[in-house]
């Protein structure tokens, strides 16, 4: 039998993830796609209270077998599917939709998870304000090649300035042309364990690629341009 209060849904979690810590933080996840809705999902179960969802698009067919929206979700804004699943997970949660492109003017919490698909739209988030947010995570994907970054101090944000390499030097197409499910959920994963990690004040890699058909995941040197 066990010992776990039945009305206690964070008990399992609680000595990984510190509610003291979590409750005060406001979240912002801009793009809600392969990465983002994965990622805001774990956030809303984790027990994220505050949660913005920023993105401009709608649910496309492809959508369904890469990003896990519903087949009934296509046609609707991404932000409005998402939110709907996030309140049938925690009707708590306060929920703060901006179905647009971000711009300077649209405040952001004290952290961030860039999820979005393109070098450019990074460099414009970062340089709109995000080089001021205490704590950024991107998530960036190609077919089965993952990237995950960190930045939340000098060193970091410097190294993750590096990262925003002009669009001509970017492969082509958008991060996500090529994408699974399981990939992305991957990806979600390792960026939400890296907040996790920095809220329990533990060492966080400011850059790490996983390559699931190699099975290797390590750090990545710096400049090297990716997805």
């Amino acid at each position: 039998m066990s010992s776990l209060p039945k009305d206690d849904r964070f008990a399992r979690q609680r000595d990984l993830v510190p509610p003291e810590r979590l409750a005060p933080r406001a979240v912002s996840v801009i793009g809600c796609g392969a990465i983002g809705r994965p990622v805001a999902l774990q956030l809303a179960a984790l027990g994220v209270r505050r949660l913005q969802l920023v993105d401009f698009d709608r649910v496309a067919a492809t959508n369904v077998t890469t990003q896990g929206y519903r087949a009934a979700d296509v046609g609707r804004l991404k932000v409005d599917a998402l939110a709907a699943d996030l309140r049938a997970l925690e009707p708590a949660l306060e929920l703060d939709l901006v179905p647009e492109r971000w711009r300077p003017r649209i405040p952001l919490g004290d952290v961030v998870f860039a999820c979005v698909d393109a070098i450019a739209t990074r460099a414009a988030l970062w340089r709109g304000g995000g080089d001021v947010v205490p704590s950024w995570f991107d998530g960036r994907m190609r077919g089965e090649t993952v990237r995950i970054l960190a930045a939340y101090d000098g060193p970091t944000r410097a190294h993750y300035a590096t990262t925003l390499f002009p669009p001509a030097e970017a492969q082509r197409g958008a991060c996500t042309s090529r994408s699974t499910i399981y990939a992305a959920s991957v990806a979600a994963g390792l960026l939400v364990g890296q907040f996790v990690k920095r809220l329990r004040g533990l060492p966080v890699a400011p850059d790490l690629v996983l390559n699931l058909l190699a099975d290797e995941l390590a750090p990545l040197d710096a400049g090297r341009p990716s997805a």
